[in-house]
């Protein structure tokens, strides 16, 4: 009897175990839980375009691994994705797991930890620099980063670049060598919006034919969802998924018959948030106002009075302050909660209206420079509704995003995280040499590989004229469209480093090299066999020119070399700073000062009140400080469409001061601090988000630094390897 209550005991004490191991169990990263409907390990999702499946027959351990195979889309990649909400913390994160290849070629497998912050990637590491390719068996692998402030979510995943099969099982994710299945979470509380999850699998959403009228209720629709979602007090507080209360409404309102039902039944929806007390602290708009929340809307669509008296009721007593989708910290917003839908359906128009929704509501309400666009932002809406619910697959989706983010001219507007299809559509496989459009030519301007010049056949100064029998122009014109850019400089920027892309690794090409007609087979290479940081120099960021002239480079300077630079400086007949680049160390202030005599504002500032969304206030800027020391010579400052945002401020400071000329040609047109967002489908973008002015109020967004002497590269000079720019630079410091 003993005996068998001894057994007894033991085995409960074994089940109580082996319960609580499963119980700790929080995250399916032995792969072992399956999901049949998808065929995929559960909560796994796809990044990329290849196969995904799990794998009974390699495995590492257990019944399950997962599998990744390119198949015939060689030049794309595949990865299969895990998200894990960061609620830890820590100094440091590990993924370790094991992988599997078999001829990987073109490419490399990997293990792949990123860790996201609300809208900004804060940690990454693929393993693409340890260059894992070929047929390996099970193998255990490691990535540790920093854990960072602002963690958001977790990204853990198994990728394969190139060709061949991947196998990846057994991860295991600790912070500061802890088990993150075992690790306790921080303790915060759980808001309604957060425990909604009644439409993660889709949407449900259908339309009917669209004719006007509804697409016109739908436009109706979009603004008062962004309207109270940036206002209404209970949706601040996070007692409403904001996205799914817009998919619980669609269905009745995609029935309306008349404006009298459509109103009757948004009132109703307002009702139902709950009641919206007297504001105390809500202040009217200053009518010192830079730009103002623009509500004519609410007038210009024959909206009923009880339907107005209550959106203008919630705007007098709006929330105030931090809220569950926006807050903003010492002056810069930051978009919350926008749940990223990395597995949405693209046939599923509920997630693709929500997209439009989500994106103009924040540049309706966040966005600095609205007034500037080349369309008035209020016909935008009603224009996308249809092109958003009629896109038929990702990649249609993903090109009309990228339409719509255009019409924000801004060149700070991303689309390359996340746009996978439009990447991969425009090219894994580039050309050897830099290109440049130069006096309206296609130009080749440098080589990244020399070694490679006799296999491309042309040289600098030659001029690219077609492409696969295609005219520059007409390319050109058609993908125009698709590059989201503050003016032209900077499109033609953006546009000449993709011509050349293709998915083929030879293309026909067209060009004229010392007045010839010339035809050729161009090979194309990958990216990891290219040199692209040709251009970056031994040594140090500054030297001394013929003619005792100082020239310093801020693509590559750091802190420590500016008192050098100072004291090594100090008798040079002038000075010449190149900004062609993206300054390495931020400098205004730190070497600004050398070049003024006395305090010097040099920009004011619009900034965003998240009190009042759409009210932009114009503020004094900064200041650089007197100095103990002034250089007393001439400042020469290099400018271009390479100089872009902290580029174009830190331009802004040099032409504050006492003796300056800027040369060059117009920069990009974008400056001000950064705010990114993610929209449905996982695409992350950015916009300008604080209007940046002269101190007179002088317009820079889309303007860019206009320069003092205007001086262009030419074609004979790169044929000649002259940088004019420069030499004329160095021509006005002799002068003086």
């Amino acid at each position: 009897m003993k005996t068998i209550i001894l057994f007894l005991s033991i085995f409960f004490l074994t089940f109580q175990s082996c319960s609580q191991n499963q119980n700790t169990k929080k995250f399916n990263l032995d792969f072992e839980e399956y999901n049949r409907l998808l065929g995929l390990p559960n909560k796994w999702f796809k990044w990329g375009k290849y196969n995904l499946e799990a794998d009974t027959l390699h495995v590492r351990s257990g019944k399950f691994s997962a599998k990744i195979n390119s198949g015939e889309k060689e030049g794309s990649f595949g990865s299969i994705a895990y998200a894990i909400p960061a609620n830890y913390e820590g100094e440091s994160i590990q993924l370790e797991g094991y992988m599997k290849i078999k001829n990987i070629e073109n490419g490399f497998a990997g293990l792949l930890l990123r860790i996201d912050g609300e809208s900004e990637i804060l940690g990454f590491d693929n393993m693409k620099d340890q260059n894992i390719n070929g047929t390996k068996d099970w193998q255990k692998y490691k990535i540790t980063l920093p854990y960072p402030d602002g963690a958001k979510t977790i990204y853990v995943a198994g990728l394969l670049d190139g060709t061949g099969e991947a196998w990846f099982d057994d991860f295991v994710l600790t912070i500061d060598g802890k088990n993150i299945q075992t690790l306790k979470e921080i303790e915060k509380p759980i808001l309604k919006a957060e425990l909604d999850k009644a439409f993660d699998l889709g949407s449900n959403i259908t339309f009917p034919k669209l004719d006007d009228k509804r697409i016109t209720n739908l436009d109706v629709l979009g603004r008062v969802w962004g309207f109270l979602k940036y206002h209404h007090p209970e949706i601040a507080k996070g007692n409403y998924n904001w996205d799914y209360e817009l998919f619980r409404i669609l269905p009745k309102y995609n029935q309306v018959k008349s404006n009298a039902e459509r109103d009757a039944l948004l009132v109703n929806w307002i009702d139902n948030l709950g009641k919206v007390e007297p504001c105390k602290s809500c202040k009217d708009t200053s009518e010192n106002a830079f730009v103002k929340p623009d509500h004519a809307w609410i007038n210009a669509f024959g909206l009923s009075a009880e339907l107005k008296d209550k959106l203008n009721h919630i705007y007098k007593n709006r929330h105030q302050g931090n809220g569950f989708y926006i807050n903003a910290v010492a002056d810069r917003i930051k978009f919350l909660n926008e749940n990223k839908y990395y597995n949405m359906s693209y046939k599923d128009a509920g997630f693709k209206l929500l997209a439009l929704y989500r994106y103009w509501n924040m540049m309706q309400y966040f966005f600095p420079y609205k007034y500037v666009t080349d369309k008035d932002w209020n016909t935008i809406l009603k224009e996308y509704i249809p092109k958003f619910i009629n896109s038929k697959n990702k990649l249609e989706y993903e090109l009309i995003t990228i339409l719509l983010i255009s019409e924000i001219n801004d060149t700070h507007a991303t689309t390359s995280v996340g746009f996978n299809n439009v990447q991969n559509r425009r090219g894994e496989y580039y050309p050897s040499f830099k290109l440049q459009f130069i006096q309206n030519k296609f130009v080749v301007t440098d080589y990244y590989n020399p070694e490679f010049k006799d296999a491309s056949k042309v040289k600098a100064g030659d001029i690219i004229t077609h492409i696969n029998e295609k005219p520059i122009e007409s390319i050109v014109d058609s993908i125009s469209p698709y590059y989201p850019a503050s003016n032209k400089t900077s499109k033609l920027r953006d546009i000449s480093r993709d011509l050349l892309r293709s998915n083929k690794k030879e293309i026909s090409i067209k060009f004229i090299s010392n007045n010839q007609n010339k035809q050729h087979r161009l090979p194309l290479y990958e990216k990891s066999d290219l040199n692209l940081d040709w251009y970056k120099w031994e040594g140090k960021c500054y030297k001394i020119l013929d003619g005792n002239i100082g020239y310093i480079t801020l693509q590559f300077i750091k802190k420590e070399d500016i008192p050098v630079i100072k004291e090594a400086f100090k008798d040079t007949k002038g000075i010449i700073i190149d900004i062609r680049n993206y300054p390495s160390t931020f400098v205004p202030f730190m070497l600004g000062t050398y070049f003024v005599s006395e305090n010097t504002q040099f920009a004011k500032f619009t900034i965003g009140n998240i009190n009042n969304p759409g009210e932009f206030v114009l503020k004094r800027g900064d200041e650089i400080p007197k100095p103990s020391e002034t250089y007393k010579n001439k400042l020469v400052v290099l400018v271009n469409e390479d100089s872009q945002s902290q580029s174009e401020y830190t331009a802004m400071a040099f032409r504050a001061a006492d003796n300056t000329t800027i040369v060059g040609s117009t920069t990009a047109g974008a400056d001000g601090n950064v705010v990114s967002m993610y929209l449905p489908g996982g695409l992350l973008t950015r916009f300008s988000g604080i209007g940046v002015y002269y101190p007179d109020g002088t317009e820079t967004q889309r303007i860019g630094i206009i320069p003092d002497v205007e001086v262009k590269p030419t074609i004979e000079g790169i044929k000649n390897g002259i940088d004019e720019p420069l030499e004329k630079a160095i021509g006005i410091i002799k002068k003086e």
